[in-house]
């Protein structure tokens, strides 16, 4: 039997924090070894337990979310992040994205989608709700429709990368599962977001998760 997942919870509110243990520990492979009610006290349980997943509030006393997670990385603490956050806003989703966080749930669904975020976020690969999915794009956050047009310009297999691209999978993953090398998948990749006109750090990753209902 393969080792349990090892989940530490962060959250200033203490029904919210009895909640999403409650849920997580549902998953018989997933184990919450450690909690915190504000950044200073995550900081120092991550640092104890060295968890494989950190599931983080981004509104936190003492240190917020974001200030956990730089520590985290000045520090080399383990643990793949997901945020937890009452915001839907287009920027705090980037800045999530530019400091590698993995997971971003809001609160609303975070009964239904904590879970697999952290499976995903366990594997490396970036989770998103669903629910800010529809919220972003909604609000005009998601790239222009002349943009999303753009996909009828993509070959087969360029498609088939950019919906795996929209399941939060790494170059690696889709060439595994692609049958090829992911130098191959970078190439594609790379031409992908030529003919979309996309430019900046996780514009493909932003792109595809916002659009995978229409891929």
């Amino acid at each position: 039997m393969s080792a349990a997942i090892s989940v530490v919870i962060a959250d200033d509110h203490p029904i919210v924090r009895k909640g999403l243990r409650a849920v997580i520990e549902e998953a018989p492979e997933l184990r919450v070894v450690g909690e915190a009610a504000n950044g200073n006290d995550a900081l120092q349980a991550i640092a104890l337990h060295r968890p494989d997943v950190v599931v983080l509030d981004l509104d936190m006393p003492e240190r917020d979310g974001f200030g956990v997670v730089r520590e985290m990385r000045a520090r080399s603490l383990p643990g793949a992040v997901i945020v937890v956050t009452m915001h839907g806003e287009a920027d705090l989703l980037n800045e999530a994205l530019s400091l590698d966080v993995l997971g971003y749930v809001v609160k609303d669904s975070a009964a239904t989608d904590i879970v697999s975020g952290i499976r995903a976020a366990h594997l490396g690969r970036h989770f998103v709700s669903p629910a800010l999915s529809s919220h972003l794009i909604a609000r005009g956050a998601a790239p222009a429709a002349g943009t999303r047009s753009g996909i009828a310009g993509l070959t087969p297999t360029e498609l088939r990368v950019l919906r795996l691209v929209a399941e939060g999978k790494s170059s690696k993953d889709i060439a595994g599962e692609c049958g090829t090398h992911y130098r191959t998948v970078e190439n594609h990749r790379v031409n992908i977001c030529s003919k979309l006109d996309l430019h900046g750090s996780h514009a493909l990753l932003k792109f595809a998760m916002l659009n995978k209902s229409s891929l």
